[in-house]
This record gives structure tokens, sequence and C-alpha cells, in this order.
């Protein structure tokens, strides 16, 4: 049997002297423990659910990686020409999900005396709107053709709000190339995904309608968009796909360049990658705090406690022994620290998934309440702070050897 063992737990589970000194300084560590974890669980699944969202809204609006043509501006009408066959050549390249058209049209919203400038997107009948139509907020998201027009246009509430358009009215559009040419199409419908960079600017109906006014062929668009299984693998996919686009290139005598999401967004991933830092941060602080809350309740135990360590050291134990009852006892603390902080933790972050209690200003953040999004990182910072925690007091332990049995065992 492990004798410390058995000291320690029979030490944490008695119920003798409630009202010794000692109890409210483990209460006060068992809790700096829960809340340093309850602190990081928090922080945890904020940060990785804000950045989940974003993430997701900027690749929804862009896919992961664009093939585009080399001499085109971001909205410019320099096409690409891609066959059906090329466009199953790269769906077929390893990791590759899906692969879809557009094509990008700078227009004006007339309604009365008011216009607004916007992108308009062409999309097609394959074209991947699970991201868009979530997001619909007024009306509906139609089903977009490739050989048909539908007359039909989304738009965001941003737009919406700024010409006081409903879903089901019908507006203007004024498209400028070689002359004006105008469409009168009727609002689907409004879509709000707060990220204003875009919502600001880009309204959505069918590519053949924006085909025609490019005066394009069946087989040429703006880019393509290519979405892939995994997002760890970006990288890896996109250089694969190098080779592919090569060849798709020099069979079409035509300049093509692919681009991942994180290369055309620089700015707004810099900006996320500076969120990993500030988890470090918070977390080291939180850490800090737990562990002066243990050390202190470990050095208040073992001054009460001397008698007791004066006792078993004239009986014989060593110093190690003795040590070892104590973080024994220290671990029975952090490990029903963890336990409640984790309980109370997660299930405040349930909560908040569930329900966006606590709501968010869209304008500043993108979102309008607080993301949370559990992730398997969770267990191996347990681990780590329970860890930690437990080294931070071998230091602190080594009092014990100063202890002489002779005092020690007058002390009261």
């Amino acid at each position: 049997m492990n004798l410390e063992l058995f000291i320690a737990r029979r030490l944490f589970g008695t119920r003798k002297g409630e009202h010794r000194v000692s109890r409210p300084a483990v209460t006060i560590a068992q809790w700096g423990v829960s809340v340093g974890i309850i602190v990081m669980i928090a922080s945890l699944c904020i940060i990785v659910g804000f950045k989940h969202e974003i993430k997701e809204k900027i690749i929804g609006f862009g896919g992961h990686i664009q093939l585009r043509n080399y001499e085109a501006s971001e909205y410019g009408d320099n096409p690409i020409t891609v066959s059906d066959s090329d466009i199953q050549k790269i769906a077929s390249v390893a990791g590759v999900k899906s692969v879809q058209q557009f094509i990008h049209k700078a227009g004006l919203i007339s309604v009365g005396d008011e216009f607004e400038g916007i992108i308009v997107k062409g999309i097609g009948s394959s074209y991947d709107t699970e991201f868009l139509a979530s997001h619909i907020v007024e009306g509906t998201f139609p089903a977009f053709s490739d050989t048909a027009a539908s007359n039909k246009i989304v738009i965001s509430r941003l737009i919406a709000n700024k010409l006081r358009i409903s879903s089901g009215d019908k507006i203007n559009i004024y498209f400028i190339q070689d002359g004006i040419k105008a469409r009168r199409m009727i609002v689907e419908g409004i879509y709000e995904t707060n990220l204003s960079e875009m919502d600001e600017l880009l309204a959505l109906t069918d590519i053949y309608t924006t085909r025609r006014l490019n005066n394009w062929d069946s087989d040429q668009s703006a880019g393509l968009e290519i979405s892939v299984a995994d997002y760890d693998n970006l990288d890896a996919i996109s250089d694969t796909l190098i080779a592919t686009i090569s060849e798709i290139a020099d069979a079409h005598r035509q300049r093509l360049f692919i681009q991942t999401v994180e290369e055309s967004n620089p700015r707004m991933f810099a900006w996320l990658e500076i969120l990993d830092g500030t988890v470090w941060i918070i977390l080291v602080l939180v850490l800090g705090i737990a562990g002066f809350t243990i050390i202190s309740g470990l050095l208040i135990l073992i001054l009460e406690k001397s008698n007791l360590i004066g006792i078993l050291k004239a009986l014989g134990a060593h110093n190690a022994s003795v040590r070892k009852i104590f973080l024994y006892y220290a671990m029975f603390i952090i490990g029903r620290g963890l336990l409640w902080g984790n309980i109370i933790g997660l299930a405040l972050c349930y909560l908040q998934k569930q329900t966006g209690i606590i709501a968010l200003d869209p304008t500043m953040y993108y979102m309008d309440r607080v993301p949370i999004m559990f992730t398997w990182w969770l267990l191996p910072m347990n681990v780590a702070m329970f860890i930690i925690s437990v080294a931070m007091l071998v230091l602190p332990s080594m009092i014990i050897a100063h202890i002489e049995p002779t005092k020690a065992i007058k002390f009261e």
C-alpha cells in the first residue's frame, strides 16, 4: 500500500476540524484552480469559435482556392477558358471537394433617385449555396441556372437598408461596358453575414446573365472556386494543383494562377493569427494566478500540520516521504478544482452556444454574438494545467525539510 497516498487521502477526506485555519485556504486554492480552468475553457472556445466563424465566412464567399486569369484585377473582366473536362480534371485531384465557376460584374443599383455601387456575382446550378442560403434573413435563396436568365437577385441587408429595399421588390441594375446595359431584377432574398467587407458590396444572380453581359462563351468565366475536404491540407493541395493548372493553361494558351484564401486575404488572416498569441498570454496569466493560490494554500497547510510533520519524522519518515503526502494532498485539491471548473466552464460555453445570450456589435466583431466552438485541445489543456500546477508545488514543499521534529511536535 502507498502509505503517503493513504495519509493524504485521509487528510483530504476528513471532516474533523472544519474550522481549522487551512480550510479557507484550501477552499480558495480549489476555487482558484476552478476559476482558472473556467477562464481557460472560455478563452479557448471563444477564440477557436471566432476564428472558425471568420474563416467560414471568408471561404463561403470565395472558396478555399481560386483559379483566375493572371491579368485580371480583383473584380476584372478578363476571362479564363475551361472546359467541362478541365473542371473534372481539377475535381479529380486528391483532396479537392468541389469546383465551381463564377463571374463578377460591377454595376449600379438604382432605386428612385438613389444609386449604390455593387459587384454582381454570377453563379450556376452546381454552385454550393449552403453558406449563403444559411444567412438569408428575408425571402429565399433562388436556384440559379447556367442556361437561362432568372431575373432574380440576392442582396445584403446592408445594401437593402441603404436603399430601403425589401424582398420581392423590383430594382434596376446598370452595367457600364461598351455603353450602358440595364437589367430589371426581382430581389428574391436578402442575406446578412455581418462581414461588412462583403455585405456592403456583393449581390448574387445567375451566371447566365453575367456571361451574356460580358458576351462570353459558355466555357468562359471569371474564375473557378475550388473547395478542399481538409483545410489543414490547403497548401499541399494548392501545390498539387499547380501542375494540373499548367496543363490547362497551355492547352488554351492562357496565363492562369491559383491563390489560396489566406493569400487573397492576408490582412484578415494575419489578424486571426494574432489571436493565438492573445490566448497564450491569457493562459499564462491565469495559470500564474491559479498557481499562486495553490502555493499559498499548501504553505498554510504545511504550517498548520507542523505537529503532524514532526510526529512523522520522529517515527522515521524521510523528508521525501512527508513531501509526497502534501503533494498528493495538493493533487486532490487541484483535481477537484479542475473537475468543478470543467463542469461550470463547459456548461457556460454550451449555454452560450445554444442561446447566444452574450451579444456582440456585428459592426465591430463581424458577428452578433460570442461564438463558441468546442475543441479537443481542452483535454491536453487540462492535463497541462494539472502537471504544471503540481510542478509549481515541488519547490515550496521543500520547506518541510527545514521543520525539526523536536520543535514541530511542541507546535500548536
